[in-house]
């Protein structure tokens, strides 16, 4: 097990994402933002990008350092890279998140935090794309979950480009034309890249690989694959491209998001496809319980898929649109996270503990770091959680969804705890817990790394 397959940094961006996730949950708890405020007031602004940059985005980077080496069989361009955007990336989110509060009158004015946060979140996710798309240029031909993840690098520039021309006229740095037509109307375009392009398809391509290598199942590059991949690839190129061009032109969006939702609503049947394959092809007949609500969470996207498909048909993305957003965010994306990080921090620690001494000295498994039984009681609450908010948000029930959140909040940190625990071999029993050669590993980096 070479220790050169680690990410140093990795651990860094997971804890940070999971302090972002309790926060954004923290202020649902107390009523801050939707449904208590509009969809597009400061107040929701400020936990939607606390959620889905300061969570989603960075529980992301942090996967893709430590396993796009992994999908190209490769060694990751830099392991120092990591941590200056990680900095920026924080410094940035935080003035994003001042931004939003001066704009809800809860600070006083700030010169420039707009224009701060453009320009250190722009640094930021600029190196995370040097970096891993240097990694990912000097392995190709690129496989086809490393295409995967070439897309969702694709749409993370785009996402971060829109972002930071919003900022910029939040900030009234710009009153170029095509710069407030985007504001006004380019918010559709720069969701659907961020969830559906930059989150949702590269966790598409990275869980192909992840549940293949958790189950033990045959890897998926078929024709079904190689479709859910161009589907994918088209739907999400008619909306950055095409749909940029008709909010500039001040064309209308309805048959640019009609034809990307088809192509899409392929992407997504396809991909059912695959992960039945994947679970009915596994080896590991005992799946563990990582890969269990791993297919509660795919449950949540197919749930999803409907309640947009209902808003398309009677128009109720207005009425409706929180409330899909709320499932995607955190039925389909921060589950599936969850789930994954329970693996994969524990997979990491083993690897870096026990990695360097396999063989010369008996050694737990990786599944004698974790207890499941307990973590999953965590586990469900917190999808249930999400459903009751789900249903709150639809029948407008702002009093029981804040309810909800804190089942959801509850639900997060224990999962956290059992992170830290697994990170400190709190599980593994004295005997085995640290054998000679080995150290206790660190919460936040990894010792061994390129």
């Amino acid at each position: 097990m070479p220790g050169a397959s680690l990410s140093r940094w990795s651990l860094s961006y997971f804890a940070a994402a999971v302090v972002f996730l309790l926060a954004g949950q923290v202020l649902m708890v107390f009523g801050f933002g939707y449904p208590a405020a509009a969809l597009r007031a400061p107040d929701t602004l400020l936990v939607v990008h606390c959620v889905t940059i300061g969570w989603l985005s960075l529980l992301m980077c942090g996967a893709l350092f430590q396993f796009v080496p992994v999908l190209v069989v490769r060694p990751i361009y830099s392991n120092t890279l990591p941590l200056p955007a990680l900095l920026l990336i924080l410094a940035g989110l935080a003035a994003l998140l001042a931004s939003f509060l001066q704009l809800g009158g809860h600070l006083p004015v700030i010169p420039h935090c707009f224009a701060a946060a453009s320009v250190l979140l722009g640094s930021g996710f600029g190196i995370v794309l040097w970096t891993l798309g240097r990694t990912l240029s000097a392995a190709r031909p690129l496989n086809l979950p490393a295409r995967f993840v070439a897309i969702g690098l694709c749409s993370v520039a785009a996402t971060v480009t829109l972002g930071i021309l919003f900022t910029l006229a939040f900030g009234g740095y710009t009153r170029a034309p095509f710069a407030l037509e985007l504001l006004g109307r380019g918010m559709p375009l720069h969701v659907i890249a961020g969830l559906g392009g930059w989150l949702t398809f590269t966790a598409i391509g990275v869980s192909h690989r992840l549940l293949s290598m958790f189950m033990l199942s045959p890897e998926l590059d078929g024709a079904s694959t190689q479709w859910t991949f161009r589907l994918g690839t088209l739907a999400l190129a008619i909306v950055i491209i095409a749909g940029t061009v008709a909010v500039i032109a001040r064309a209308g969006l309805n048959a640019v998001l009609v034809t990307a939702g088809l192509a899409g609503a392929g992407t997504l049947a396809l991909y059912a496809r695959d992960v039945v394959q994947l679970y009915r092809k596994r080896v590991r007949r005992v799946i563990e319980l990582n890969s269990r609500m791993a297919g509660i969470a795919l449950g949540h996207l197919a749930a999803a898929a409907v309640l947009t498909f209902a808003c398309a048909v009677s128009g109720g993305f207005g009425q409706y649109g929180g409330a899909l957003i709320f499932l995607v965010s955190f039925g389909w994306l921060s589950g599936l996270g969850l789930a994954k990080l329970y693996k994969v921090v524990a997979f990491i620690t083993w690897l870096e503990c026990y990695g360097p001494v396999l063989g010369k000295t008996p050694t737990p498994r990786v599944q004698d770091l974790v207890v499941e039984p307990r973590a999953r009681t965590w586990f469900w609450l917190y999808f249930a959680a999400v459903d009751v908010g789900t249903v709150c948000l639809l029948a407008r029930a702002p009093l029981v969804f804040r309810a909800a959140a804190a089942g959801m909040l509850l639900a997060s940190a224990g999962i956290a705890l059992e992170l830290i625990r697994t990170r400190r071999l709190a599980n593994v029993s004295p005997a085995l817990r640290l054998p000679q050669g080995t150290r206790l590993p660190r919460l936040l980096f990894t010792f061994v790394a390129n």
